[in-house]
């Protein structure tokens, strides 16, 4: 097994228009060794077609097709099962998030931070773009967390975030659909008061290709953790 700093976890859906991208600019991150998954849905999916036209560079990357369910959260799930590194990032394929992050996470997790999120709304920050709602109910989910409920980031919603690989298996993963797993690991993190910190990071709303994130769908999962969040140091046992 080789000694990677990170394992890099991208959940993709027909994402050919904006791959090759995001894996460029991993390519380009200087003095860290990571492992990326991209991980899909369907071998119809139009991301394989893309990766496989990727020159081969001496760039550790695969392309996974999972078998957990459709969506995100499955595809995110199958990865971390399958990473090699004690430290897991996930990312999205669109190149809305900010690769030069990446390395600052992966730093946090390796000083002891169970989570290292990429936060757009601490000083620094920043997010630009995207459905107005949606900026909002995010943005003030996020602060009334972090001011009342002390999370240790105000970004708890945004997907972009380095875990310790041990506290994904100690705590297990429920999300099973969309992109709730953000906000769930930080409302099991507070629960276990085990620490969290932040960066700063710039999200660009995607040029190419349309979003997977749907709202309403979504919300009343969201709420859930946004709840959990308030409730008393517990032991988390372990779903199964």
């Amino acid at each position: 097994m080789k000694n990677y700093d990170a394992t890099i976890v991208i959940p993709a859906r027909n994402e050919d228009a904006n791959i090759l991208t995001t894996l460029k600019l991993l390519a380009d991150l200087k003095n860290i060794k990571i492992e990326i998954l991209i991980v899909v849905d369907s071998r119809s999916d139009t991301t394989l077609k893309s990766f496989n036209s990727l020159p081969r560079e001496p760039l550790s990357a695969k392309i996974l097709v999972q078998d957990f369910g459709p969506g995100p959260a499955n595809a995110i799930r199958f990865g971390i099962v399958h990473a090699s590194s004690d430290c897991v990032v996930v990312l999205m394929a669109d190149g809305s998030d900010d690769i030069r992050s990446v390395p600052d996470l992966i730093a946090l997790v390796k000083r002891g931070v169970v989570i290292a999120c990429a936060s757009r709304y601490m000083p620094g920050g920043q997010q630009i773009g995207g459905p107005r709602l949606k900026r909002f109910l995010s943005r003030t989910a996020s602060k009334i967390l972090y001011h009342f409920a002390g999370v240790g980031t105000r970004d708890s919603t945004n997907s972009f975030k380095a875990y310790s690989r041990k506290f994904l298996e100690d705590v297990g993963i429920e999300s099973s659909d969309g992109f709730e797993m953000g906000i769930e690991m930080v409302a099991k993190a507070r629960v276990l008061r085990m620490p969290v910190a932040e960066v700063p990071t710039i999200w660009l709303d995607r040029t190419l290709g349309s979003s997977n994130f749907e709202l309403t769908k979504w919300i009343p999962k969201y709420l859930k953790w946004f709840l959990t969040c308030f409730q008393s140091p517990r032991i988390i046992t372990k779903q199964k």
